[in-house]
């Protein structure tokens, strides 16, 4: 039976609980979400504290089977950690997974077949990109072009294949640009040999808000957020290798470009009022006043990552070049204040929290590194199954890491 009108004293009990889940939740702090490719602001940085700084029995919460293999990273929303993952013999099967972050119990799964073409390199694989997530929704983008949208109890929201319409958008080796959320428009690159294009999709249906044709060549990197002081400041960046494309997500309206050739791995990273694009090296632009353009700030080639994207964190840029050598610079100047040597060659690009960075390299070694004012150092050290070409994840006071078949969650205390 409902009550309509609950008895006075049962008012005043919930009103108490209320107040003492909110002390709680004021003492503790709320997970912090990490939504996307490179996580809250595409910075690849978490504010979270009491992350563990060792690689141990003790610290690993859970390990996971995952359906098939992908290179995809995880992105962990409301207490659900989301990954992808594709099988069978020509990865046509995509699927989904809902994974509850403190069990790792699978809360849902959902399957579907390619539309598009599922041809790539057997280093890679068709579930490359990282989804996304605008707090709602969860939004899963595939090599082939196919890109789902499910809210976050796995009901289907809507569905594109977008290689299905544009079949000659595909690359011979894979695709692998993650979806981008800005405000409330999805941003998707294909930029590829053949039909190259950005496109503007709405969240809520995943119609077609805008569409930009792009120079077709091979490139796998991510749009770019660029938030600015206010809404109408917001710009979506793309990279490609000929330069950087600033576009109103909103309808897909040119604001500038700069044209420089790019990595076409690498991908730009904003913050504050600086992009952090790896070109020449590594390159600092500034929004002008006006926010409208931009303009060069340092270059600098010691700076340069290979395959992973540069980081940023308090005033500071971090960079893997391809010999496994951290490099630390000041972020407004470009001045290099140190490097250290890690173990292995490194695709994903590094997570840091808590003034530690987290990295995994190929074959499975993970390296904890204390970020220092004038030095790093390697505090913690342990080893997942190899083939890791996913970027961690924190939240929750957990790093997560993905390698070819697993997810692992590690944690102080295994918590």
């Amino acid at each position: 039976m409902i009550e309509d009108n609950p008895p006075l004293a049962r008012l005043h009990g919930i009103a108490l609980l209320a107040l003492c889940v909110a002390a709680a939740t004021a003492r503790t702090g709320l997970p912090e979400d990490w939504p996307q490719f490179r996580g809250p602001d595409g910075q690849g940085v978490s504010s979270e504290t009491g992350l563990p700084t060792e690689f141990s029995e003790k610290t690993i919460a859970w390990k996971v089977p995952l359906p098939g293999p992908g290179p995809a990273g995880s992105i962990v929303v409301d207490g659900t950690v989301i990954v992808t993952a594709a099988s069978g013999s020509l990865q046509q099967r995509l699927h989904v997974l809902g994974i509850d972050a403190a069990t790792g119990a699978t809360r849902w799964q959902r399957d579907l077949w390619a539309t598009g073409s599922t041809v790539h390199n057997g280093f890679g694989g068709v579930a490359a990109s990282t989804p996304a997530s605008d707090g709602k929704r969860v939004f899963a983008l595939f090599s082939s072009n196919d890109l789902v949208c499910f809210d976050l109890n796995g009901n289907l929201q809507w569905y594109r294949g977008l290689g299905f319409e544009s079949p000659r958008a595909r690359n011979d080796v894979g695709m692998a640009s993650s979806p981008l959320v800005a405000g409330d428009t999805l941003v998707v690159q294909l930029e590829n040999p053949g039909a190259s294009f950005a496109t503007g999709l709405d969240l809520s249906t995943g119609e077609t808000k805008w569409r930009v044709e792009l120079e077709s060549g091979g490139c796998w990197t991510t749009p770019t957020l660029w938030k600015g002081k206010t809404a109408v400041e917001r710009l979506v960046v793309l990279q490609s290798r000929v330069g950087l494309i600033a576009l109103d997500p909103q309808n897909g309206k040119e604001v500038w470009t700069f044209n420089q050739p790019c990595s076409s791995i690498s991908s730009t990273t904003a913050w504050d009022d600086y992009l952090f694009s790896p070109i020449s090296g590594l390159t600092a632009l500034r929004r002008t006043p006006a926010a409208t353009g931009f303009e060069p700030v340092w270059q600098e080639q010691r700076l340069g990552p290979a395959n992973v994207s540069p980081v940023v964190y308090q005033g500071r840029v971090y960079t893997l070049k391809s010999a496994g050598i951290l490099v630390c610079g000041d972020a407004a100047t470009g001045k290099m204040i140190w490097q250290l040597r890690l173990k292995g060659k490194f695709w994903g690009t590094p997570a840091i929290g808590d003034g530690h960075l987290y990295a995994a390299d190929y074959d499975g070694s993970v390296q904890i590194v204390r970020l220092g004012k004038q030095s790093g150092e390697i505090v913690g050290e342990g080893r997942i199954d190899g083939e890791v070409l996913a970027s961690p994840a924190i939240s929750g006071g957990a790093v997560y890491f993905r390698s070819g078949m697993h997810l692992w969650k590690i944690a102080r205390g295994g918590l």
